[in-house]
């Protein structure tokens, strides 16, 4: 007794596809040889199964839950050409792109961080130097673009600023220390052992 074998819609869709393609370039050779592209498919056989695939990819649930599903796509009364680009941009906060005037503008506004953020003198003293730099290139509007209104800084006047910043932190460190500390001493010795475990 031979075993019955299990059918699979998927695979008899195929066979059917094949064997109709097969049948029509036999058909259209036997009419016509010079009509026959070697395995090419005409525009609606592409277009069948382009949809047949959508329609699957469909039913397995592919689809479902896709974000912004049910909401109106934004943008659609800009007239901006760039918008795409420009939502991009925003989206995955890319840095560093755009005409120099918004971009030192972005910049400046987080130059203090950056300063702070250096370890010595020498570098807050590079960094002032370098983006001076670019500013006054930005501004002989060399690239185009908007007009540069962002000031430059002041080197000397910034690293006397930076100093202040930086002890103002040193301080406020040392008095959290101090604080804890003294926090610290206050505690019987079961309080301490809870801080501990914690």
């Amino acid at each position: 007794m031979a075993k019955k074998q299990r059918s699979d819609t998927r695979l008899n869709v195929a066979r059917y596809q094949v064997d109709r393609l097969v049948s029509e370039e036999a058909a259209v050779t036997e009419e016509d040889p010079k009509e026959a592209d070697a395995g090419q498919t005409s525009m609606d056989q592409r277009a069948q199964f382009v949809e047949l695939t959508i329609q699957q990819a469909m039913r397995r649930g592919d689809f479902d839950n896709l974000p912004g599903a049910g909401k109106p796509l934004p943008n659609l009364n800009v007239t901006d050409p760039d918008w795409w680009i420009k939502q991009k941009i925003e989206n995955e906060r890319i840095t560093g792109l755009g005409p120099p005037a918004l971009t030192l503008r972005s910049e400046n506004a987080g130059l203090d961080e950056r300063l702070d953020a250096a370890a010595s003198e020498t570098a807050v003293r590079e960094i002032l130097h370098d983006f001076n730099a670019r500013v006054v290139n930005a501004r002989r509007q060399l690239q185009g673009g908007p007009p540069v209104v962002t000031p430059t800084r002041d080197v000397d006047a910034e690293v006397v600023l930076w100093r202040e910043r930086r002890t103002a932190r040193y301080r406020a460190r040392d008095e959290q220390r101090a604080l804890e500390q003294a926090e610290w001493a206050a505690m019987t010795w079961r309080e301490r052992r809870r801080a501990r475990g914690k």
